[in-house]
């Protein structure tokens, strides 16, 4: 095996990996594979688990998927970068086994449903010292985080600066809708790619059997996985409080209580139509990459099945846990104090609100007004639901946390 991780290739869109012509994605298990290894030179894929997430998706993939050419390719792509991922780092977690007895006390996690505002609390946060989260560099390619001056030097912050320049030149749109960079705090849906358990996959490609075998698996094994990145990328600051988010949190919370037990959790709320209405378009352009023929009314009927699911199983948990571990915030409240809510948040987890926090999250406020990044415009076009079969849909939900909605 190799000791040094080669950082040479696989990295930017022109060097992407190339699936042969006419190969069933079935079949492209052990080039996968083959491939990664070459890329990085390792070959320790870690513990086996992620395989039965990859054979699901590459079955989903032949079976239902209805990728463009370029579609399949980068598909094809992302999931030779994820097992390339997944070895950088185990063999980053064997240089340095000591981030493992690093102690993650009491962390932040915003989840809740998409498009509830979630994103701009996560990066207003983010703006506190106190804190460390998962840079969008960092989620792509864990490691003990460098000093922040050696960023700009390091080939990992390069590559995906340059990642995120290929998207946004690929559909200006997207930075209206979802703003990223390397250095803002990110999601950890790439700690969860690696083991081939997130909705990224069924984000970009409309694949029922791969959703039907992810809900229904508890992903213990997952979070314990993203456990120790989370550990590994703090080994440096191991006394600072983590502040994590991903809406997927949500669907998959006993999973994640089960990793973090003390987990102070913010879950965030809007009423589900205008969330909905607004994730329809984001799905659409992501999907738009990858799949011909968008049907905006299967996407937005698929999306609000998932995310009903994901907050009944919410409801669920939270049913059997001290109602002190979780704070509340709806999106009406947030977006009128955005400062004042991070506060109530500090207050009500006992966490110190210091005057050096409440100038870096104004200093943030000021210079990142809504719609610096454009306006995003969406509508219910080409989708046969009706707001209101939406919040039926959500009836539980918009009972249990009494989420305003146009008709109440």
């Amino acid at each position: 095996m190799t000791d040094t991780p080669n950082r040479s290739t696989g990295r930017h869109a022109d060097e992407r990996p190339v699936m042969p012509e006419g190969l069933p994605f079935r079949q492209a298990e052990e080039l996968l594979h083959e491939t990664a290894s070459r890329q990085t030179g390792l070959d320790d894929f870690g513990d086996p688990s992620y395989l039965e997430g990859l054979r699901v998706v590459l079955a989903a993939y032949d079976d239902e998927a209805r990728f463009t050419p370029s579609g399949r390719q980068l598909a094809y792509g992302y999931l030779v970068e994820f097992l390339a991922r997944r070895l950088r780092a185990q063999k980053l977690l064997r240089d340095h086994p000591e981030s493992q007895r690093v102690e993650i006390r009491r962390p932040i996690v915003i989840l809740g449903l998409v498009r509830t505002g979630s994103t701009a609390l996560h990066y207003l946060m983010g703006q506190d010292p106190q804190l460390q989260k998962v840079e969008h560099w960092l989620g792509c390619h864990p490691q003990p985080r460098p000093p922040r001056e050696q960023w700009a030097d390091h080939p990992d912050y390069q590559a995906t600066v340059a990642e995120l320049e290929a998207i946004y030149r690929a559909d200006p749109s997207l930075k209206a809708i979802h703003f990223m960079t390397a250095d803002l705090p990110e999601e950890c849906r790439h700690f969860m790619a690696q083991c081939f358990t997130d909705d990224f996959f069924e984000v970009n490609a409309s694949i029922p059997s791969y959703t039907q075998w992810y809900e229904a698996r508890h992903l213990s094994d997952t979070y314990r996985h993203h456990r120790r990145l989370v550990q590994l990328i703090g080994l440096n600051e191991p006394e600072k409080r983590w502040l994590l988010k991903y809406p997927v949190h949500m669907k998959n919370l006993a999973a994640l209580l089960e990793v973090y037990p003390d987990a102070c959790i913010v879950q965030t709320h809007r009423e589900p139509a205008k969330v909905l209405s607004s994730y329809i378009s984001l799905i659409s352009g992501f999907r738009s990459l990858y799949e011909s023929d968008i049907d905006r009314d299967t996407v937005a009927r698929e999306q609000c099945e998932v995310w009903a699911r994901g907050a009944e199983h919410a409801i669920e948990v939270r049913r059997s846990r001290d109602p002190a571990q979780f704070f509340d915030l709806y999106f009406e409240e947030f977006v009128a104090d955005p400062v004042g809510s991070v506060r109530r948040i500090y207050e009500y987890f006992g966490i110190d609100y210091t005057d050096e926090t409440d100038r870096a999250l104004r200093a943030w406020q000021q210079d990142n007004p809504a719609g610096k990044h454009g306006e995003h415009r969406y509508s219910f076009e080409g989708v046969s639901l009706e707001p209101a079969q939406i919040n039926e849909r959500f009836a539980s939900y918009i009972e249990y946390f009494d989420i305003k909605t146009e008709s109440s």
